[in-house]
């Protein structure tokens, strides 16, 4: 009886206190990843934007703008630079994928994303945010990249046709020469 009371104020007091607490505004945590492990001029770029709301509150009216990528040096393929999300719950996270395709080969400075959201329900003010830097990257011409990783069909074809004589004119003669001490073996017998 006597913890079934102490349970009950238990429980009472966690209620009580988990009740009168106000709901902490919303906050984002943004990171920007480029996905790719090699960057090509020509080829496909993969870059991951992830948002994920640590706060107590939804996150609202989420914009998120990326004006790093120059339409001079990158071609959009798939997805959108500026996208938004209407709500991020507590605890939750929403990712959004953008394909581009370098135009050019050189280095390149990927920067920060911006976000702006608002915290909360009654909130006027929109929070602005940045996401983590990439850093700088090369974007490798694709004739390096196609020479260090490409089958090289071509080059092995040409390598077995031009050591086939030093591989075939050894074995005519040997077999030439079994043929022949077969031929007189037979006769001897």
């Amino acid at each position: 009886m006597e913890g079934l009371f102490k349970i009950c104020v238990l429980v009472l007091t966690v209620s009580t206190t988990l009740g009168s607490e106000d709901a902490s505004p919303a906050k984002l945590l943004f990171s920007k990843q480029i996905l790719n492990k090699y960057l090509v001029e020509d080829m496909d770029v993969l870059i991951k934007y992830s948002l994920f709301n640590i706060g107590g509150s939804s996150a609202l009216d989420v914009q998120v703008s990326d004006s790093t990528f120059s339409p001079d040096d990158f071609e959009v393929v798939g997805g959108q630079m500026k996208f938004s999300v209407d709500r991020i719950p507590p605890g939750a996270d929403a990712t959004h994928v953008v394909v581009l395709r370098p135009t050019k080969f050189g280095y390149f400075n990927f920067t920060a994303a911006e976000v702006s959201y608002l915290p909360s329900e009654d909130a006027t003010e929109a929070q602005i945010g940045y996401s983590s830097e990439p850093g700088q990257g090369a974007i490798v011409p694709f004739k390096e990249y196609d020479r260090k990783f490409s089958p090289h069909l071509l080059d092995w074809v040409s390598f077995g046709v031009m050591s086939m004589p030093s591989l075939l004119l050894p074995f005519f003669l040997w077999f030439s020469s079994k043929s022949k001490y077969e031929a007189i073996m037979k006769q001897k017998k």
